[in-house]
């Protein structure tokens, strides 16, 4: 049974373009792990600073895989501060988790 697993970060305004730069440049980090199966990162509209990363995994085991492997070492990596660590665009992190009991697509699709 697919799991979904959402990430909300708590992002202030003079940090939204850091976070979303900082998404964009690991572009299809995840896409290659085993049991991936889809990727949002969804941008507040209104009423809230909350930032929304949202991942479907076949199975819980496929998403623990890669939060010790792939994930792990993207966090960790210097990026371009020259070995230090970049500070967090997110002020607070909490993530969701939940199994996929029911879904629907488009009729046709």
């Amino acid at each position: 049974m697919s799991v979904v697993k959402i990430n909300v970060l708590t992002v202030p305004q003079e940090q939204r373009e850091t976070l979303e730069k900082r998404f964009a440049s690991r572009a299809h980090a995840v896409e290659s792990s085993d049991g991936f199966e889809w990727f949002e990162l969804l941008r507040p509209i209104e009423g809230t600073d909350d930032y929304l990363v949202y991942t479907r995994w076949r199975d819980e085991a496929s998403f623990q895989a890669w939060m010790e492997g792939p994930m792990k070492a993207a966090h960790q990596g210097g990026g371009d501060t020259g070995g230090e660590r970049p500070k967090p665009a997110a002020s607070g992190s909490t993530v969701w988790s939940f199994e996929v009991v029911q879904q629907a697509g488009p009729v046709g699709a």
